[in-house]
């Protein structure tokens, strides 16, 4: 698969329909990093009146694993990803459009390498940070990815 916002938003909606019909979705990927974007509306809201937190671990998971995915598939290797651990904090209720994003590609790389070399798994923590429409942090997730060669 291409890794193009368009591309990964299709395989969103079949592979993971439900963080599509809550409106996760893919707007920015690059060597250095990942951008998810959620719109806070009926379908993902909380008695709050915020964005329900699983909704919000969905985007920032996605922003973390779709960067994992695209460097695993330029391995000649055959290699499974699974989250083992992840860490939240939330610092600001979520409304309007929430972004998040993950620029842990180095420590991704490195892992990824680590497995492919020694056949022994491996991981990595990535972080992904949410920022609301205003640029106030609303969240900060942590994700601790598993890589294993198959």
């Amino acid at each position: 698969m291409k890794f193009t916002p368009r591309k990964v938003n299709a395989y969103l909606f079949f592979k993971l329909p439900s963080a599509w019909w809550c409106g996760v979705r893919l707007v920015a990927i690059t060597n250095t990093s990942a951008e998810v974007k959620v719109r806070y509306g009926f379908i993902n809201k909380n008695p709050f009146k915020s964005m329900y937190f699983a909704v919000q671990a969905m985007a920032a998971e996605f922003s973390t694993g779709i960067l994992v995915m695209r460097e695993i598939t330029k391995q000649t290797e055959k290699i499974s990803m699974l989250v083992k651990e992840n860490k939240a904090e939330f610092t600001k209720k979520a409304k309007g459009v929430i972004t998040f994003s993950c620029t842990d590609v180095d420590a991704l790389k490195e892992a990824v390498n680590k497995a492919v070399v020694t056949k022994q798994g491996q991981t990595c923590w990535l972080n992904a940070v949410g920022i609301d429409e205003d640029g106030d942090q609303v969240a900060s997730f942590s994700f601790k990815w598993t890589l294993k060669c198959k």
